[in-house]
């Protein structure tokens, strides 16, 4: 039997990081780790509605740092960064200690697989048909030169009775071979027919390590 592996997690620690930078013992680390969540579950709840990249989370003893990735940084930041400083006071005041907190700009959101997803999925749920949604977001990727993607959906597309699924791919996506380095993202769109299901795949080339 084979099974499915996170394209990302099956890459750590030979070409991916981890996406959170801490240490705990045992006595200390589901309290970390609780943390850790929360604060992604108060960003994706705060920021919803703007294209998010990784959010990085890295902790000490006394403050918790972290930086968010996005295409659209003046939404989370604001015109004299009020929005910014309104997010820092909420994420401290829930979370009982310090936090730094840094906004940084994706340089190609069309190479981004979360931003990608996002799109799609925002596209679908305003009703747009899922092909038309998807096509565009692979042409769009296409432009920037990579050549290798995959999309795949799935549930009640196009508002039918019966659930089942799509795979749109352009060119060759090698999710077996560890040096690859592949860009991925499983997400959904909260339709009014129910959720659909959503999972990019973008392979950027290979990483040749010394």
């Amino acid at each position: 039997m084979w099974h499915k592996v996170n394209p990302i997690a099956f890459r750590i620690p030979y070409i991916k990081s981890w996406k959170s930078t801490w240490f705990e013992d045992k006595k200390t680390y589901s309290d970390s780790l609780s943390l850790d969540l929360k604060v992604r579950q108060i960003l994706n709840k705060e920021l919803k509605g703007i294209p998010l990249g990784d959010i990085l989370v890295s902790k000490n003893q006394d403050t918790i740092e972290v930086v968010v990735y996005t295409a659209k940084s003046a939404l989370i930041l604001g015109k004299t960064w009020e929005n910014k400083e309104a997010l820092v006071s909420l994420l401290t005041k829930k979370l009982s200690k310090k936090v730094e907190l840094e906004v940084r700009d994706v340089k190609n959101p069309d190479l981004n697989a979360k931003i990608v997803g996002f799109m799609i999925a925002n596209q679908i749920e305003k009703r747009m048909p899922y092909k038309r949604a998807i096509k565009q977001a692979i042409a769009k990727t296409l432009e920037k030169g990579w050549k290798w993607i995959k999309v795949k959906v799935g549930w009640r597309l196009n508002w039918a009775e019966i659930a089942r699924k799509e795979t749109f791919k352009e060119g060759a996506v090698p999710l077996q071979t560890i040096r690859s380095d592949i860009d991925y993202v499983a997400t959904r769109a909260e339709t009014v027919y129910g959720t659909i299901g959503l999972k990019v795949w973008i392979y950027k080339g290979d990483i040749y390590k010394k």
